[in-house]
């Protein structure tokens, strides 16, 4: 023991040490953001209705007047000319009807079109938001601020805010998870953890054969342990001369996030493990991990294995290939419900059936919804991008079911009752999970910071 503690120092151990997996592999778990090492648990502010989260994020933007948010007066009057926009002299916004009829739930009567017949049989216990809104007409921004609170500033995500203030159930595992095929809008921004502990970032999962790089590690396990283990030893002894260094902090934790991850995630990320009468739930394959069905049963995995955060990011090619129904056919909407809406409305009943619903928080979201007149004029079938008023839905643990909060006018354009912005989604969220948004506060530069700046409300109307 004597001979690496006065000899080797820790950039030396760091080169011998290289085949470790564990040091390959923390790059990607730790994206050179900040940490403050701590063993305990953080503490709710009050009793939390739910434990953890599984957030279902639909990138490009889905039509509100298309799926959760019927509009009759679209259909009598399509076509027709409504003025022109903000002032403009040189287009003339023509109503648009929808491709696809609504029809009630049997048990609530909330209207969803046919494009989720699937979700509108589980609506009796979801709480549909019609009155979404954010600040920003374009999808990096969008989706940045769904993410982070913020449209332009590199900001902690919501799923680093909740492992921040709440932890994670399973020390062996990270608190944040993304599974994510593609390459999102605003990239990693949206699950990094900026200036909050790096422990706090999220951990991307790629579908396929390849989740997470360096997964399988190089050595034994004997041999690796005692590599950690002298590899540890030799970091703390460095820290101790430099006890400010909130990167160093964070490269240490992602040590033991990696092991973590190589003990238990090839367990939980092994499908083969689930039963056929669950693929056939979800409409999934054993063969297919890429699938959204398979993903969302990934997610399921995790947060049976004591994940607190997860959101699956559906994008079937990245910015290519999404709800985006900007100087497109507002028909292709229809590829990607099928393969969302069987997916996420089995995960409602499987969570139902483990005992978990009232536990877990699922919450259904794009970054904002679509123009009830044509994009590209009289007779076209875009929508262009419209960020004051849009759809999302929340179900589970601490949710009032078979409930619709707030109403747009009758052509879909504004939210002209209960406007829930993206702040008020955010602090509610968080007053869910037992955590007062006012309150959870992190100091940075000189300032205190927090995921709703100075605004939210919580939305008590949706909560049991």
């Amino acid at each position: 023991m004597t001979l690496y503690t006065s000899n080797i120092n820790r950039r030396t151990a760091l080169k011998r040490l290289g085949s470790t997996a564990a040091v390959a592999a923390m790059p990607a778990i730790v994206p050179g953001s900040t940490a403050v090492l701590s063993k305990e648990l953080p503490q709710p502010h009050f009793p939390a209705r739910a434990k953890q989260v599984i957030v279902l994020y639909m990138s490009g933007g889905y039509s509100h007047v298309d799926t959760f948010d019927p509009k009759p007066r679209l259909a009598r009057e399509h076509d027709t000319s409504i003025g022109y926009d903000f002032g403009r002299k040189d287009f003339d916004r023509y109503l648009k009807a929808s491709n696809w009829k609504f029809s009630p739930n049997k048990n609530c009567g909330t209207q969803v079109s046919d494009l989720f017949p699937f979700i509108r049989a589980q609506m009796h216990e979801c709480a549909l938001i019609r009155s979404m809104n954010c600040d920003h007409i374009d999808h990096g921004e969008a989706t940045l601020q769904l993410h982070t609170g913020s449209t332009g500033f590199a900001m902690p995500s919501l799923g680093s805010w909740l492992s921040h203030g709440l932890g994670s159930d399973n020390p062996s595992l990270p608190g944040h998870v993304v599974i994510s095929e593609h390459r999102p809008y605003a990239g990693p921004q949206i699950w990094d953890s900026i200036f909050l502990p790096g422990e706090n970032a999220g951990v991307q999962i790629t579908p396929g054969e390849t989740p997470i790089p360096n997964l399988t590690a190089t050595t034994n396990k004997a041999s690796q342990s005692l590599e950690l283990n002298l590899l540890s030893s030799l970091n703390q002894r460095h820290l101790r001369t430099r006890k400010s260094d909130n990167t160093l902090k964070a490269r240490i934790s992602s040590f033991e996030t990696a092991r973590g991850l190589q003990a238990e995630a090839p367990q939980i990320m092994d499908l083969s493990r689930e039963s056929k009468e669950t693929f056939e739930l979800y409409g999934a394959s054993p063969d297919d991990p890429t699938s959204y069905a398979s993903q969302v049963i990934m997610a399921r995995r995790m947060i049976e294995a004591g994940v607190r955060f997860v959101e699956v990011i559906d994008a079937i090619g990245a910015c290519r290939d999404n709800w985006d129904a900007a100087h497109r056919d507002i028909g292709s909407h229809a590829k990607y419900a099928q393969r969302v809406d069987q997916p996420a409305a089995a995960l409602i009943t499987d969570l139902k059936q483990r005992g978990l619903f009232n536990d877990v928080l699922l919450i259904f979201c794009t970054e904002f919804g679509r123009t009830p007149w044509a994009q590209d004029g009289k007779g076209t079938k875009s929508r262009a991008h419209h960020p004051h008023a849009f759809s999302c839905w929340l179900a589970g643990a601490g949710v009032k079911g078979g409930v619709v909060h707030g109403e747009t006018d009758d052509i879909g354009n504004k939210v002209v009752r209960d406007a829930v912005h993206i702040h008020d989604y955010h602090a509610t969220i968080l007053h869910l999970m037992g955590l007062d948004h006012e309150r959870l506060v992190y100091r940075h530069a000189g300032r205190d910071f927090r995921l709703t700046d100075v605004h939210g409300r919580v939305i008590k109307q949706i909560m049991s």
